[in-house]
């Protein structure tokens, strides 16, 4: 793996290998963010079942579709 640096007065670019340490340091920065994502899409999911269990319950209850809709605008 590598960077480029890129020199903005010059315009300059400079590949540089990076080190073992710093291949690390990304793979493990990478594990974090995906697990943050993952993390945020089963909270995102767990909202959307919440919301269409109780439309269901309101409906069940007799309300229509657009009644039990409308109770969740402000």
């Amino acid at each position: 793996m590598h960077r480029t640096e890129i020199n903005l007065e010059t315009q300059e670019q400079t590949v540089i290998n990076l080190t073992d340490e710093e291949i690390a340091q990304n793979q493990t920065w990478q594990a974090q963010w995906d697990a943050e994502q993952a993390q945020i899409e089963i909270l995102e999911q767990a909202q959307i079942a919440a919301k269409q269990s109780a439309l269901n319950k309101l409906m069940a209850l007799g309300l229509t579709e657009e009644e039990a809709l409308a109770l969740g605008d402000k």
